[in-house]
This record gives structure tokens, C-alpha cells and sequence, in this order.
């Protein structure tokens, strides 16, 4: 069997003595997208931030191609410069855009592909230009983020994380901060990173996108995995775990 892109064993995270990731383990193969669901408070979002070390983590092991993220072999912590290389092949969308407000979307995609992977601009405004066309936002490249809806915000997120070409793309409740309405364009782009074998972990509350996109999904509660699977029959057996089942039934009642 191949090694996983991904690959976490009993990882621990606490903050003070709240223990918010209680010995994870999980593996994600390349071209897999993997859904994580769960109640607010369960570990999901500490999840993504330790993969890239937003978030130092206690215990356990992080491993993305190989490469153990956070950590030497002497088990210190990576400086920042050793970490920037790893953290590059790491691309991350957030809830909340963290678009830089003075750059135009082609510059907030440019930047990450100047400074960090080091190529010229005229290859990294070609790069750029491409990937907002891909999420739809041709005629929008001069725009600044104030002059952009949320969901066109976050396609320039997405674009700016994918333009990077990341071995792995990590997105963090990535509509929970739009208008319903805008839900549906967002999801679009990262189906269709999905069908091109994106390896991707995105935590979502939208079900039926983990169901229709998610390769596998994992229902995290208390910051362990409780039930991981293939997503349709993960959610067509839900009522084999109470857990899961009380879960699913109130994020029904929401929508």
C-alpha cells in the first residue's frame, strides 16, 4: 500500500486544561477529499491549524509526504524558516478571507507566488490570472477585496492557496461566513478541485456537499474521530452511532 499524503497518529493538543485533541489518527490518501464534521467546539478546526502548524501541537505526529510538519527528528520544534518550505506545500482557506485589504485580487494571489515559491511576476500574474478565471473572476482581477461580495472574496482565497499548487488543501468552514445565497458559487469551485484530484481536508456543516464531494468522511466529537468512512455510507448508517445521529439531527433542524 502507498503512504498516505497525510498521515496523524495520537495527536494530542491542549489549551490550558482543555484537552481539544484527544489522540487523533488519520490518513488521507493523494486525490482524496476528506470531509470532517462534527458540533462546534469538537477539535475540527485545531485539527487543520496543527497540519500546518498554525497551532503547535503536544503530542503525536504530523506527517505531509513524508515530511514530519511540525517537529525534527530530535523531536524541537522547526524554526520558521525551516518551516516556511513545508508550510508552502500546505495551502490553507480560511472562514473569514484573510484578503489583504490595499492589494487588488490578482495582487493577493501574485504575493504568496513572489515571496514564498520565488518565481518572476510576469509568471506569477500568468499563474494568478489563470486561477481567478478558473474560480470565475476574470473581470474582477483589479478589484480590491471591499469591492468583491464575500463568496467572490473567497473564490480569490481559494485561488490564491490552489495558484501555490499545495500538495494538500486544507479549508476551514469555508462558507460559514457568507449569505446563504452565496454558499452554492464557493462550493461550486471546490468541486470542481475535487473531480482534478485535489487532495483536500475541509471541514464543513454543508452535508450535502460532504455527502456528493467528500471521498470519506470523519464525524469528530471531544477531539477524537468517532466514525470515519466512505461519506454516503457514513451518513446512511448515521443511526448506528447515537453521537452521530443527535449530531446529523440538528444540523437538519438548522437548514
Amino acid at each position: 500500500m502507498t503512504q498516505p499524503l497525510v498521515q496523524i497518529r495520537g495527536l494530542k493538543k491542549s489549551f490550558g486544561t482543555l484537552r481539544v485533541l484527544d489522540g487523533v489518527d488519520l490518513d488521507v490518501a493523494k486525490g482524496e477529499a476528506v470531509c470532517v464534521i462534527g458540533p462546534s467546539g469538537s477539535g475540527k478546526t485545531t485539527l487543520l491549524r496543527c497540519i500546518n502548524l498554525l497551532e503547535p501541537y503536544d503530542d503525536g505526529s504530523i506527517r505531509v509526504d513524508g515530511v514530519e510538519v511540525g517537529y525534527d527528528d530530535n523531536r524541537k520544534r522547526r524554526s520558521e524558516r525551516a518551516l516556511a518550505p513545508i508550510r508552502a506545500d500546505i495551502g490553507m482557506v480560511f472562514q473569514l478571507f484573510n484578503l489583504f485589504p490595499h492589494l487588488s485580487a490578482l495582487e493577493n494571489v501574485m504575493l504568496g507566488l513572489t515571496k514564498v515559491r520565488g518565481i518572476s511576476k510576469a509568471e506569477a500574474k500568468d499563474r494568478a490570472t489563470q486561477w481567478l478565471t478558473r474560480v470565475g473572476l476574470a473581470d474582477k482581477l483589479q478589484n480590491l477585496p471591499s469591492q468583491l461580495s464575500g463568496g467572490q472574496q473567497q473564490r480569490v482565497g481559494i485561488a490564491r492557496a490552489v495558484a501555490m499548487e499545495p500538495k494538500v488543501l486544507l479549508l476551514d468552514e469555508i462558507t460559514s461566513a457568507l449569505d446563504p445565497e452565496l454558499v452554492g458559487e464557493v462550493l461550486q469551485v471546490v468541486q470542481g478541485l475535487a473531480r482534478d484530484g485535489m487532495t483536500m481536508i475541509v471541514v464543513t456543516h454543508e452535508m450535502t456537499f460532504a455527502r456528493d464531494v467528500g471521498s470519506r468522511i470523519v464525524f469528530m466529537d471531544e477531539g477524537r474521530v468517532i466514525v470515519e468512512g466512505a461519506s454516503r455510507e457514513v451518513l446512511a448508517n448515521a443511526a448506528s452511532n447515537e453521537r452521530l445521529k443527535t449530531f446529523l439531527a440538528r444540523i437538519e433542524m438548522k437548514h
